[in-house]
């Protein structure tokens, strides 16, 4: 067994594809488009790569054949807004060896031991803006959109070579077939009589203008979050660019108080129930399943709702979630997921329970010191 960095365009291109032969007997695995894969990973177009720097580890046995992957990676923005010293690992697929997961993970703590980072944490693909944690719980179901499935066997390699749960991440699930969350409408409709807030859906004819908006809101709205990461003007564009033909206007909802957006709500039709079909590819025939099975998605996923902290306790978070369950059932959607909500946010898990949804899935993010 080797481990050496993937340095040259086709040795990249061996570590973005490497999940596809890992999970290739999987059905419930969901390959990411290896196009779109391709530009997230392209630092002429991923503004990310302005302030982090990664190096991607290959794992080999003795035929040259790919075993296993990993990126090391440092986040300045996160450090210089946490100051925090921490190094974060990402992507990591290993075939079922132990010796396969050291080898990979001390290539990418030596990386960043080397840079004087004092702890590694992950996984995070690159950071919490992104998908982060391996599976811990729901290992019976396909992924929904943004969100990780990783091997049952990552958590024993996590404990064995010395990393510690840091943080769970909890998925919540909800189907239309249980009954109407009426206290919801109840306290949504007190809400609306007796504030200003106006609820309105995206204007995808002004996407840009939209966008410009969300992006003052988002940072304001998340900045006390564990692991949240600032970001810049240009990555929440690149971000935001790349979910624009999926983005349905009736769960890209708005509040405004007197013309001012003060909290934004956005959720995302599953389109990895299309995904799941394509197998990484577009052409020839991803772009036809794309077409036509489009339509027979049935879930959406809650991906964000916040909003800013001035404005928080007037009851605009109940406002937006009835909006969007309302629009869930107007249109015909037979589940919702709520992800990622964090295992300490006490008020949000509550909330979510109050209204009969259930822990689906639940995440890990692991962290060690070097």
């Amino acid at each position: 067994m080797t481990i050496a960095p993937a340095t040259s365009p086709r040795e990249l291109d061996e570590f973005i594809c490497f999940p596809l032969t890992l999970y290739r007997h999987d059905p419930l695995f969901v390959p990411p488009l290896l196009a779109e894969r391709r530009q997230f990973f392209d630092p002429n177009i991923n503004p990310l790569f302005a302030f982090t720097d990664v190096a991607y580890f290959l794992a080999r046995d003795q035929s040259r054949k790919v075993i296993g992957c990993v990126t090391a990676h440092i986040n300045h923005r996160h450090n210089e807004y946490w100051k925090e010293q921490t190094g974060f690992f990402g992507f990591f697929e290993s075939i079922e060896s132990l010796d396969v997961a050291r080898a990979l993970m001390e290539a990418a703590e030596k990386w960043l031991r080397e840079r004087g980072m004092q702890s590694i944490r992950g996984p995070f693909n690159f950071s919490t803006n992104a998908e982060c944690g391996f599976l811990a719980q729901g290992f019976d179901s396909s992924p929904v959109i943004m969100m990780t499935y990783t091997k049952r066997y990552y958590l024993h390699f996590m404990q064995q070579l010395g990393y510690a749960p840091v943080k769970d991440l909890l998925a919540y699930e909800y189907e239309s077939t249980q009954p109407d969350p009426e206290f919801l409408e109840r306290l949504s409709g007190h809400m609306r009589a007796k504030t200003n807030i106006a609820i309105r859906q995206m204007d995808m004819r002004s996407f840009e203008t939209e966008v410009a908006h969300s992006f003052q809101v988002y940072n304001s709205a998340w900045q006390r979050n564990w692991g949240f990461i600032p970001m810049t003007e240009p990555e929440f564009r690149f971000t935001a660019r790349g979910l624009k033909h999926i983005i349905d206007p009736s769960f890209g909802l708005r509040a405004e108080c007197n013309g001012r957006l003060v909290g934004f709500a956005l959720a995302l039709p599953d389109y990895n129930q299309v995904l799941i079909k394509m197998r990484g590819r577009l052409w020839p025939f991803g772009f036809i399943n794309l077409l036509f099975a489009k339509r027979h998605i049935d879930t959406i996923r809650v991906v964000t709702l916040g909003v800013i902290e001035e404005y928080r306790g007037r009851g605009i978070d109940v406002l937006l979630y009835g909006a969007l369950f309302r629009n869930f059932r107007r249109l015909g959607y037979r589940k919702c997921e709520m992800s990622r909500i964090l295992e300490d946010n006490a008020m949000m898990n509550r909330a979510l329970m109050r209204i009969g949804a259930v822990v689906a899935k639940r995440y890990q993010i692991f962290e060690k010191k070097l």
